[in-house]
């Protein structure tokens, strides 16, 4: 299928404007109830953050954003709290003032692709920025029903085929997922999964039949959403929009238009680059990247986690209380434990209080930075780790500056 691409000018009295279209991606689809009328929108997602994949069609955006409840594969978010994306540590060294360098020149790769991509891998993106938005997340597997098919073909490992066949697998998908051919891709999948038995059945017929249940009741209800799953479970006569046409429900293709004036549905959404977290009980105020994990943990703790699935860093505040016996160096020598040739600082901040930092070397992270705050009645110890660029960048200090005690 030739993909084509058309740029109209679009004349009016007021405005000059671009619009690319093309005309045979097919990625969104609308879903008509054929009695309601409720219209729900489908966006075939790849599960990586290839910065090619966020060159997204306005109407992406405008389904996205009027939708009042975004529907995802699973709940990216109880990743937080266990899977640290990165494939390789970075490594570091130190000068004779313990500052650390390297002298590498290398990317990070990670689980959903590499540090060069997204923060955030494609399905990843859709649901920080809906839980910035306040919209209501609904998972249609749980991330344990996906670990154990994992297990069971050891897809996790990648051992279906050499990973020689696995890179040419992984850039044949990108092909032809940016062309948007779900056919072709459904075709691609199939003939790839079936070098092992059962395997096409098991990752793409059983699930979609799983998770078409699901969205058949979330389809009788009145609200609109936005569905965003593997493109590789839309097409194909197994496929989740084959299936829907089958039970009566109307599907068709949006068109894919990127126009040089973004809507404000793309404008919005855009600006969803931080959040802003607020510890009544310690008075902490963190800015995050992204909406927090927050977890409360057996010693009374809470625990707020923020990780970038895509570039595999990681954003991290434990509040505790302060224990009026031991002092705040003592403390800090408790979570900061720097590797030999790095050192732990002190300083004194604008407003007269004192934190600690420095790169400590703990299990299972590896080398982390760390920064040790204080308030009245708790303090805060704040990590920031991730690849190899992202260690050796401002970032991890940038973070810290954007937490404080009120």
């Amino acid at each position: 299928m030739r993909t084509v691409f058309l740029f109209l000018a679009l004349l009016s009295s007021n405005l000059g404007l671009s619009q690319l279209i093309e005309l045979d991606k097919e990625l969104l689809w609308e879903v008509t109830h054929p009695k309601s009328g409720v219209k729900s929108y489908f966006f075939g997602t790849l599960h990586a953050n290839d910065r090619e994949l966020f060159e997204l069609s306005d109407s992406v955006y405008i389904a996205f954003e009027q939708a009042q409840k975004i529907v995802l594969e699973t709940d990216i978010y109880s990743l937080f709290s266990t899977m640290d994306t990165r494939k390789n540590l970075p490594e570091t060294r130190f000068d004779d003032k313990g500052k650390s360098y390297t002298s590498l020149i290398m990317t990070s790769q990670t689980l959903y692709g590499t540090e060069d991509g997204m923060p955030q891998f494609l399905d990843a993106y859709f649901q920080v920025v809906g839980l910035q938005l306040g919209k209501e997340t609904i998972a249609l597997e749980k991330v344990e029903e996906q670990y154990a098919l994992s297990n069971e073909f050891k897809l996790s490992e990648r051992r279906i085929l050499d990973n020689q066949i696995n890179a040419f697998t992984q850039e044949k998908l990108l092909e032809l997922y940016l062309r948007g051919d779900l056919d072709a891709l459904q075709r691609f999948m199939k003939s790839y999964l079936s070098v092992q038995e059962n395997l096409y059945n098991e990752v793409i017929v059983k699930r979609n039949q799983q998770m078409l249940d699901k969205l058949l009741t979330l389809l009788q209800t009145p609200q609109s959403f936005f569905c965003a799953v593997g493109a590789g479970h839309l097409g194909g006569e197994d496929g989740l929009l084959q299936l829907l046409r089958m039970r009566g429900y109307k599907v068709r293709s949006v068109r894919w238009t990127i126009s040089s004036q973004a809507p404000p549905s793309k404008r919005l959404i855009k600006k969803q680059t931080e959040s802003v977290y607020v510890d009544q009980k310690s008075g902490l105020v963190a800015k995050f990247p992204g909406k927090p994990l927050a977890l409360n943990l057996p010693d009374g703790s809470l625990k707020l986690i923020y990780r970038e699935l895509g570039q595999g860093n990681t954003f991290e505040i434990n509040i505790q209380l302060r224990d009026s016996t031991i002092s705040p160096e003592e403390t800090a020598s408790i979570y900061i434990n720097p590797p030999a040739g790095a050192n732990m600082t002190k300083k004194t901040l604008d407003d007269g209080s004192v934190v600690f930092q420095g790169l400590s070397d703990t299990y299972p992270e590896g080398l982390n930075f760390v920064q040790i705050q204080f308030g009245a009645n708790y303090f805060a110890i704040i990590k920031s780790y991730g690849g190899h660029k992202f260690m050796h960048s401002n970032r991890p200090f940038s973070f810290f500056e954007k937490v404080w005690f009120e």
